[in-house]
C-alpha cells in the first residue's frame, strides 16, 4: 500500500491563489509528490475522484459556489483521505470548525513553505 511518504506520491492542492499555489507545487514536487492543482471547490473535487490522490491540501476561502467548508463536508462524505486545510483564516472559531469538519491538520497564512512540506510528509 502506498503511503504519503512514497516518492511520486499524488496530491491534489485547492488552492484559487496563483502565486501560492505555484509555491506549494514547487516546494512539494521538489520533495518528490506529484501534484494536481484546481483552483475552486469543484474542480477539486473532480481531481479527487480522478486523481485519488493520497493528500488534499485544501484553501478554505475559495471562491465561487463551494467554500473550502463545503469541499471539506462533501469530501468527508465520500472519503477518510487526509486533509491539510491551508488558510488565511486564523481564528480560533475557524481552526475548530475546519478541524470538526474533517480536517487533519490547519496551517493559516503567511506560512513556510519547508514547514508544510514537513507537514505532508
Amino acid at each position: 500500500m502506498a503511503t504519503v511518504t512514497d516518492s511520486g506520491a499524488s496530491i491534489v492542492l485547492i488552492e484559487d491563489d496563483g502565486p501560492i499555489a505555484d509555491l506549494v507545487d514547487l516546494y512539494l514536487r521538489d520533495a518528490g509528490f506529484r501534484v494536481y492543482q484546481a483552483t475552486s471547490g469543484r474542480r477539486g473535487l473532480e481531481q479527487i475522484t480522478d486523481r485519488r490522490p493520497l493528500l488534499v491540501i485544501l484553501d478554505l476561502g475559495l471562491e465561487g459556489e463551494m467554500d473550502g467548508l463545503a469541499v471539506c463536508r462533501t469530501l468527508r462524505e465520500r472519503s477518510t483521505i487526509p486533509v491539510i486545510m491551508l488558510t488565511a483564516r486564523d481564528g480560533e472559531e475557524d481552526r475548530l470548525l475546519g478541524l470538526d469538519l474533517g480536517a487533519d491538520d490547519y496551517i493559516t497564512k503567511p506560512f513556510s513553505p519547508r514547514e508544510l512540506v514537513a507537514r505532508v510528509k
